[in-house]
Parts: structure tokens; sequence; C-alpha cells
């Protein structure tokens, strides 16, 4: 897939990946950029995570907190709210019909993009 192709794919599923991530529990903002880079092309660079963290946040779907540990630096955590729980089951519902359609529709073109003979 080319990189722009894919680029344009990321922007809109990386926002629901860090919900479903942190419907699990709460994640330091370092951890959740190295749950999606281990997932395969979600996250560019960590530059972009926070960003997006950040209109999560604005829109309500995320809160953060900073916690101190002993020995260690201090980490913010962000953490799925109610309305962020609800955005994400809507998003599993239309990515479930979404999906299929385009499987649905590539698996009829064939391989190489040519209708089948």
């Amino acid at each position: 897939m080319s990189g722009g192709t894919i680029t344009q794919l990321r922007r809109g599923v990386v926002g629901p990946c860090i919900l479903a991530l942190l419907a699990d529990g709460p994640r330091y903002g370092l951890q959740l950029g190295r749950e999606l880079e281990a997932a395969g092309e979600l996250l560019t660079s960590q530059g972009t995570l926070y960003p997006l963290l950040n209109r999560l946040s604005e829109a309500n779907l995320v809160t953060s907190r900073w916690e101190l540990a002993e020995a260690e630096r201090p980490r913010r955590y962000y953490e799925i709210t109610e309305a962020g729980r609800r955005e994400l089951a809507e998003f599993r519902r239309d990515w479930s019909a979404f999906a299929g359609s385009v499987s649905d529709l590539l698996d009829r073109a064939g391989p190489t993009g040519e209708e089948p003979a």
C-alpha cells in the first residue's frame, strides 16, 4: 500500500484504536505509543500521538491525570470517559459494516483490481 493511502487510513482509525486500548484500563502516553506501534503501522511517530490525545481530551472522550511514583518521573495517565465508551461502541458498529463492505468490493474486483473473468 502506498504511503499516502496508509496515512489516510491511519488518520481515521488511530483515535478509536486509542479508545479501545484505554477501554482495557488507563495507560500513559509512551505506553499507548508502544502498543500502537506493536500493532503495526498505526502510529508514524510519538509526535503525532500527543496532539491526538489532546483532541480526544478536548472532545471529552478521555481524561488524564499525573501520577507520581517513587524513583520514576511523573507520568500522565489517560483514561476513557463514558462518552469515549459510547464513541468506541459506535465506531465498532460502523467499522464492522464499513470493513465488510470494502472487503466484499475488493474480493469481487479480484487480486489486480480487474473484474474476474
